[in-house]
């Protein structure tokens, strides 16, 4: 490819498996020490750092006049490998309203994620065969692809059937298929069997951050350009502010007090023809664009209904690992009106992932669903598999639980929202990485078609959303509707109601049940519930949150503006503590919020922004709804690599 001159150079860290190199040099050497009591610590600083390994470049480069390179490493002496890339036919220069640099695309991906490579993979794959050459990139937040994916994950292969037929012979990384499905009831000192119902013949178990690197380096294959460690912080619009043109990254070297450091960059401004936002659960740029446009009142959806996932991977003995072993679990340590459940599969290598999922829309607001996980791990049934185990990793995020009924309208004007940004998560199955990349498949069809064969500058993907709703997404979706809100009667009126219909109705009863409050409405005051004791940690198998924060390998750059903003100052004192005695010191699962005592013995909310997992907890339960999530400074967050 051929650079024509200096002002269309652009160093980007290379993606996948190249990038690792760069951004484990740093996320190794940065990772964060774990906060308490208002104190701040970090090892070095990861902005001096990336300034200092990417400016060298940067200089060397800007003295070159013209330069042909091949795609790979530019550099293999001990540095980091990066690429140097030139996008034919496509123009790049800087924004006539600030001074960042503009960059423009066929299709820009937000999140580097299953729907969003999917999406960037089927895009390719059409360009090639038809012959017409569309320019694709895709924006990750994450320091590395993968580092911010988590799941479960029984992985249901279906999609990548279509995507991928010979996904085996690529070197997928999917290798344990499942040998054994058990569905147990727990009381406090005994486990129940009950029927399985959740048919996982032909799944396996895998590590979805793993399996996401390796859709990494299969979209780069294609040509599609991939940017980890670039948080989309701002959607760009069209002159008329009534179109998605694309998005803004967020600026680098912005210290805590809003000045700007040395190491100070402007974001990018990525313009695409058309914009596919691929966040995940509770997206931010995706929330502004349902809310802007209305998409669910566009689809008659209901409100979207969150869980909390928290999970460990162990190192268990070896004579207690069986490959591919299933379990979930239902009742203790929850009581009957909280919905949630346990998972642990039995992975590769002595692995074994455990993870606890709880419903956010818990009433009592001294439940702490950090600890009850801990608790959960503590069951006579479960200890021994543990007992002489090790803690690999730590992690936590919230999954989509509307299912059907809070779907909407995937579509606006720019783009489309693909994957958990739209809500697909099939919940009785406890499953959405099929149906996410079906989505970004589809969309990527749709997408094709408008770009190549629409004569139009401003192509439009309303296809996406009949297409969605004749694909086996839809049916999936639609069978399952009415299990998840059966459960807000109470454990077992959900499990008669699922059963019925799962074992005899099959889906199709003649009517659609409800959500019922949205998740921050359904916390109840404080003063009608006793606080909880929970059992302190042995150290051995479960752990205090601070020791397991440390196993996230989660790592920000401390001076920076706060990404957790308070809309409202005050509220978190007067109305959360006040009269929910402070929830989001429980319901966060990284210690990010706690209170201290002011000069004046007056009580405050002190945020440890630094320590967030990205779970997006604090953003849907907080009752005030007075906290916002925002994107942090890019390359921050979790360093997930088994997850």
């Amino acid at each position: 490819m051929m650079l024509r001159s200096s002002q269309n150079l652009k160093i980007i860290p290379s993606s996948s498996a190249l990038y690792s190199r760069y951004t484990g040099l740093y996320s190794n050497t940065c990772v964060a020490s774990p906060k308490k009591d208002g104190q701040n610590e970090k090892n070095c600083n990861v902005g001096n750092l990336r300034e200092f390994l990417v400016h060298p470049v940067m200089m060397l480069c800007s003295k070159v006049s013209s330069i042909t390179v091949a795609p790979g490493r530019l550099f293999d002496h001990g540095m980091p490998s990066f690429q140097l890339w030139k996008r034919t036919a496509l123009s790049r220069g800087m924004s006539t309203e600030t001074a960042r640099e503009c960059m423009e695309y066929d299709v820009v991906i937000v999140g580097g994620g299953p729907a969003g490579f999917s999406a960037a993979i089927r895009l390719k794959q059409l360009s090639q065969e038809q012959g017409k050459e569309l320019s694709v990139c895709v924006v990750e937040k994450g320091a590395d692809v993968g580092s911010h994916i988590l799941s479960g994950n029984v992985f249901e292969p279906r999609a990548l059937d279509e995507l991928l037929p010979d996904w085996k012979q690529q070197g997928a990384p999917i290798r344990v298929p499942v040998t054994k499905d058990k569905f147990w009831f727990l009381t406090k000192k005994h486990a129940v069997p009950l029927p399985s119902p959740f048919s996982n013949h032909g799944n396996y178990v895998i590590s979805l951050s793993e399996f996401v690197r390796w859709l990494g380096t299969k979209a780069e294959e294609l040509g599609v350009e991939i940017y980890p460690g670039f948080s989309a912080s701002q959607i760009l619009y069209g002159d008329s502010s009534d179109r998605v043109v694309g998005i803004i990254t967020n600026d680098m070297g912005i210290a805590r007090d809003g000045s700007k450091k040395s190491t100070y960059q402007p974001g990018v401004e990525l313009r695409g023809r058309l914009t596919l936002l691929a966040e995940g659960c509770r997206g931010s740029l995706s929330e502004k664009i349902i809310s802007k446009f209305d998409l669910r009142k566009q689809a008659a959806a209901q409100h979207q209904t969150y869980a909390l996932g928290i999970k460990e991977v162990w190192e268990v003995e070896v004579r207690k690992h069986q490959p591919g072993f299933v379990l979930h679990t239902v009742g203790w340590p929850l009581n009957s009106k909280t919905y949630g459940g346990s998972f642990i599969y039995h992975m590769d290598n002595h692995q074994v992932a455990v993870g606890f999922v709880m419903a956010l829309d818990y009433k009592n607001p001294y439940i702490n669903p950090y600890d009850e996980f801990q608790r959960f791990k503590q069951h006579p049934a479960l200890r021994n598999l543990f007992d002489g185990g090790k803690v690999v990793q730590y992690g936590a995020r919230t999954l989509n639980e509307g299912g059907f009924q809070s779907i909407p309208k995937p579509v606006f004007p720019g783009g489309a929202l693909i994957g958990c940004s739209a809500g697909f998560l099939n919940v009785p199955k406890i499953k959405g990485t099929h149906t996410a990349m079906k989505s970004g498949m589809i969309a990527a069809e749709v997408a094709f078609v408008a770009l190549c064969n629409d004569l139009r500058t401003e192509p439009v993907m309303e296809d996406y959303w009949d297409s969605l709703r004749k694909s086996w997404i839809w049916e999936e979706l639609y069978r399952a509707r009415n299990i998840r809100p059966a459960f807000c009667y109470g454990l077992l009126p959900g499990l008669a109601i699922s059963a019925i219909e799962h074992y005899v109705t099959r889906g199709w009863l003649p009517f659609t049940l409800k959500h019922h409050k949205a998740d921050h409405e359904a916390t109840e005051f404080a003063g009608l519930h006793k606080p909880i004791q929970y059992p302190k940690p042995d150290g051995k198998v479960s752990f205090d949150i601070l020791t397991s924060l440390y196993r996230s390998n989660t790592n920000h750059e401390h001076d920076q503006p706060v990404h957790l903003h308070l809309k409202e100052l005050g509220i978190s004192e007067t109305v959360n503590l006040a009269k929910f005695a402070g929830p989001e010191t429980r319901y966060c699962p990284a210690h990010v919020y706690e209170y201290i005592t002011d000069a004046e013995g007056r009580p405050k909310l002190h945020i440890n922004a630094q320590n967030c997992l990205h779970c997006k907890a604090c953003d849907i339960k907080d009752p005030a709804q007075n906290i916002k999530w925002t994107v942090p400074e890019g390359g921050g967050g979790p360093g997930y690599s088994v997850m």
